[in-house]
């Protein structure tokens, strides 16, 4: 069977609906796209031009901040102790470098301290925003200034300008008080973003400096100015090609910050240090105004602020000296004997008599001996602080208890940190009781009465640092107010208020009767006179000498002669002058000096002590008219009658005094006092 093939015919009305359907569709579709890229282009081109000419703008236009001049630290007298000075540096740009490597290569052979360096700037290059300069090396000589631009054109990426660099022209004379400058590190960033504050931009400029101690710190936000800006026009790549001066904005200069010190006081308390380890505080005891505040030995604040080399940094840190403490307010230190006037003071304030007698054998009896400077005989309170009797101020401790020493301690300046500003200080530790109950020794929270003894001569636990022994100073020779120390007197032309004074709780023939022993210690027999004597005629100085075991000798010498440095007594001496007229408190803090506080102290005191004086008008005024007639003795003078020198310091025993006419009462042998619990 066969089958037949099939034929079909279209239809041409078909075929031509078909066609007209697909042209339609696509014409259809061809004239949405029309309208919807008219649409849109009508909206880019009108409705938002003004917006996207905007973007346009800040896409060719750059604000660069600009770090401000930072503020300047001044002394009272507007002595520049923290400015500015002109500064070269030369700069890499990271995304203008052919090869980041090859052009440190290339500095390292003009600049060859760079090479030290190498892997610090590689990281900061490198973590610095794109096309941001970031500084090599600052401070350029002429000779490295000129030798660079030399070779610029070989230097891709490389410039050189100059700018604003933190300077101390004093160096370390200040260093500790008012601080240094450093660049910001992630620890400050983090900080800033844990405390919930937004982090400033300018934070990130690779010259940016804030402060890192002392007031430079403590005074960061108004020291530091507000940042301006640079508005340059910049390429496809983002370097600059031009600036737009009318669109820049100046940076505002921080504020000044003056302090209260005097940089004459100040420069001459580190210089009579030499290379001794200790602290001196200057106070005005009417004001409360701090003239001096020094630690020793000191460091060089200007190596911080372009970098300290890391070996150099390495060195003050392990010296046992330890030139990054701040021994002023930092270093905490037993007072010894220049204690002793407390314990007077709060014997009186509990009704003892201070023309009271007590017989000084050489030594004091309470279980075991505790021993005195020397047989002093029968002394009352004014003879005992002359002589600095052990013994006459242990039988008053043990009479009273640890509670009432501490009481008059506090109220004194002890055991407590002060507004000044600036932060670091420590409260030192004025033992009672209470203490002693929270730290006990056998876990049982007593104060034993070995301890009392200790404690009446400043030792044991009590600890003091060279403020608070300025403070207390000030307070003893004010006689009326409970003087408070201001360091702060202006920022930015602002007058900072000094602190209210309260009155003194003791009555005002007390104090006088510590006054009588502090002016007899510095006169013809007294622990410090050799050694504290002005030369200024009329002018004297009334002090206290102490002198402070930091450990337990057992047998062998007392001040540590011979034994390692950190072995030996540290040195104290306060003073006021002058002293029928007292203007200025004294401190000062010879750590491990390994003499006595009238030895070692009292003459860099002295030394001090003088250049405040002679720089008060009103003083100087009545020196200059009354010549130096009037001075009797001048230092290394003494008068035929003079004890020696041992003697006054009290290593040498003096001679029994004869029986007084009043009453006397022997130090108690052992077993015999009473002691309150």
């Amino acid at each position: 069977m066969s089958s037949e093939p099939s034929i079909f015919f279209s239809d041409p009305n078909e075929r031509q609906g078909s066609f007209l359907r697909r042209t339609f569709v696509l014409g259809g579709l061809t004239t949405l796209g029309g309208l919807a890229l008219g649409g849109r282009l009508a909206q880019l081109q009108v409705f938002q031009a003004n917006q996207y000419a905007t973007l346009a703008s800040q896409n060719q236009f750059n604000f660069r901040l600009v770090p401000p001049p930072r503020g300047r630290v001044l002394d009272r007298n507007g002595v520049v102790i923290a400015g500015n000075r002109p500064s070269f540096r030369v700069l890499v740009v990271r995304d203008e470098t052919k090869d980041l490597d090859q052009t440190l290569d290339l500095l390292g052979r003009l600049l060859p301290d760079t090479l030290d360096r190498r892997r610090s700037i590689i990281r900061e290059v490198n973590a610095a925003p794109r096309f941001s300069p970031v500084p090599v090396k600052s401070d350029l000589t002429w000779e490295e200034f000129a030798r660079v631009n030399l070779y610029a054109n070989e230097l891709s990426g490389v410039m050189v300008d100059m700018n604003e660099a933190r300077y101390y022209p004093f160096g370390g004379s200040f260093a500790h008080v008012v601080g240094y400058v450093a660049k910001p590190n992630e620890r400050d960033i983090t900080a800033i973003r844990d405390a919930g504050e937004k982090v400033p931009e300018i934070l990130f400029n690779p010259g940016f400096r804030i402060g890192r101690q002392g007031v430079e710190r403590a005074f960061d936000a108004e020291l530091r100015g507000e940042a301006g800006g640079n508005r340059v026009e910049v390429d496809a790549r983002g370097r600059v090609v031009a600036e737009d001066v009318g669109g820049s904005r100046p940076p505002v200069a921080g504020k000044d910050v003056v302090l209260t010190l005097d940089a004459d006081i100040q420069n001459r308390a580190l210089e009579v240090f030499g290379e001794e380890s200790g602290s001196c505080v200057v106070m005005d005891i009417r004001t409360g105004d701090i003239l001096c505040m020094v630690s020793a030995p000191s460091f060089d604040p200007n190596l911080f602020v372009g970098g300290v080399p890391s070996r150099v940094y390495r060195a003050w840190a392990d010296y046992e000296r330890r030139p990054l403490t701040d021994k002023a307010i930092t270093g905490v230190f037993a007072p010894g004997s220049t204690f002793k006037p407390v314990v007077g003071l709060a014997a009186m304030k509990r009704g003892a008599d201070p023309n009271r007698r007590i017989v000084c054998n050489g030594g004091y009896y309470l279980g075991r001996r505790f021993a005195c400077l020397g047989r002093h005989g029968a002394l009352d309170m004014r003879g005992a602080i002359k002589n600095s009797c052990n013994v006459y101020f242990m039988t008053l401790a043990v009479e009273m208890g640890p509670d009432a020493i501490a009481e008059t301690a506090r109220a004194m300046g002890f055991g407590q940190t002060f507004e000044l500003g600036v932060g670091g200080q420590r409260p030192g530790l004025v033992p009672d009781r209470q203490w002693r109950r929270e730290n006990p020794v056998r876990g049982d929270g007593k104060w034993y009465p070995g301890e009392t003894p200790s404690y009446a001569i400043g030792q044991g636990a009590l600890t003091v640092n060279a403020l608070q022994l300025a403070v207390y100073t000030s307070r003893l020779a004010n006689g009326q107010k409970a003087v408070m120390p201001r360091l702060v007197k202006s920022i930015g032309g602002v007058e900072q208020s000094a602190p209210p004074f309260a009155d003194l709780s003791y009555e005002p023939d007390m104090l006088k009767v510590l006054r009588e022993g502090m002016e007899a210690v510095t006169d013809v027999g007294g622990t410090g006179f050799r050694n504290s004597q002005l030369g200024l005629g009329a002018v004297r100085m009334a002090g206290k000498t102490g002198t402070a075991q930091p450990m337990n000798y057992g047998a062998g010498s007392r001040k540590g002669a011979g034994r390692p440095w950190a072995s030996k007594d540290h040195n104290l001496f306060i003073a006021y002058a002058p002293i029928d007229n007292p203007r200025y408190a004294v401190s000062v803090i010879v750590q491990h000096g390994g003499m006595g506080g009238g030895t070692a102290g009292a003459p860099r005191a002295r030394e001090v002590m003088r250049v405040a004086l002679l720089k008060d008008p009103e003083i100087r005024q009545r020196i200059e008219q009354a010549g130096f007639e009037e001075a009797s003795t001048y230092p290394g003078e003494q008068p035929d009658d003079a004890p020696s020198l041992e003697a006054q310091a009290g290593n040498e025993p003096a001679a029994p005094a004869e029986s007084p006419a009043t009453p006397v009462e022997t130090a108690p042998p052992p077993g015999t006092p009473e002691l309150p619990q």
